[in-house]
């Protein structure tokens, strides 16, 4: 497979952006002093046959994107705090991740479900209960994202949001890296994470009628455990729908996922493009290089000078 035909991914982060390439993974963050600070990430390379297999491989895909992330997210934080020495511990890390999924999940599994039955309590069909929670379920997405979104930093995290999709796709319509050609890129990407969150509900909501019978804490319970396997269906739908981008029924099909991403991307300044840039180049250099010569990539912090990137 050549570098213009593997995907490349990333993720937006406190003051910066992380971006996912086939043998690295890099982030690069801007310090408060306007300098920049990086972060080399190995990817291991998906051997086992299992990992290549539809579902599973969007089981392997997910994990490694989840673990990846939360790396980026933790070092931004430290960058952004002006004390990269000094990291979280582990076991703090762990509780926070813990308590996070636990509001999660109450707030957008049990809090839905237990509207929705008491609905249904009052005489509501089956299938109407579930549509009731799947649109409930979905305002209250819809409202998280717009109320973080009126946050100064996170708002700047949207911003480096729109940055990282416009790098990739002036990547993939073959355009100049240089931040004059990316700004009139479009900050709209079909494999976004957040058209991917859309694509979760909706395949869940066919999903979890399999178990819209049982009673209402067995449901709640048998849609937590087959959240993963929603998302595995969910991957493997958004990567079928991005490799036929090009048609225009997909298109269509796609706009209101896509639509769904003004909500989480901002028009960046050039400094966040510059930043996008910077982190793209880097696994762009280790995936070009690294047949030739192979690079033993260790997770590092350096010091990038903070010019103009360029190809």
């Amino acid at each position: 497979m050549s570098g213009q035909q593997f995907k490349y991914g990333g993720q937006a982060v406190l003051e910066g952006v992380m971006m996912r390439g086939r043998h690295q993974a890099t982030v690069v963050v801007r310090r408060p002093d306007g300098s920049f600070a990086r972060l080399d990430m190995p990817v291991p390379p998906r051997a086992a046959r299992w990992q290549r297999l539809p579902l599973l491989r969007g089981f392997a895909a997910l994990a490694e994107a989840f673990t990846i992330g939360r790396k980026a997210l933790d070092f931004s934080a430290t960058v952004v705090a002006a004390d990269e020495e000094e990291q979280l511990h582990p076991w703090l890390q762990g509780l926070i991740f813990i308590v996070t999924i636990a509001v999660a999940v109450g707030l957008f599994v049990v809090m839905p479900s237990l509207v929705a039955n008491f609905i249904g309590q009052l005489g509501a069909p089956i299938l109407l209960r579930e549509v009731i929670e799947a649109l409930i379920n979905l305002a209250m997405v819809i409202a998280y994202i717009v109320a973080i979104g009126r946050i100064p930093d996170i708002n700047r995290v949207f911003g480096y949001h729109g940055a990282e999709h416009k790098v990739i796709n002036a990547y993939e319509a073959g355009l100049p890296l240089t931040v004059e050609s990316v700004r009139q890129c479009s900050r709209i990407h079909p494999r976004c994470g957040t058209s991917f969150l859309l694509a979760v509900a909706l395949i869940g909501f066919l999903i979890f009628l399999s178990v819209a019978g049982l009673p209402v804490w067995q449901r709640i319970i048998a849609r937590i455990v087959l959240i993963p396997l929603v998302a595995a269906v969910a991957f493997e739908v958004q990567q079928l729908a991005a490799n036929h981008y090009h048609r225009p029924w997909v298109r269509w099909l796609l706009a209101p996922t896509l639509a769904a991403q003004y909500l989480t991307t901002r028009e960046p300044n050039d400094d966040m493009i510059a930043t996008a840039i910077a982190a793209f180049e880097a696994v762009l250099h280790a995936d070009q290089h690294a047949q030739a010569q192979p690079v033993q990539v260790t997770a590092n912090v350096t010091g990038l000078v903070d010019t103009q990137p360029t190809m």
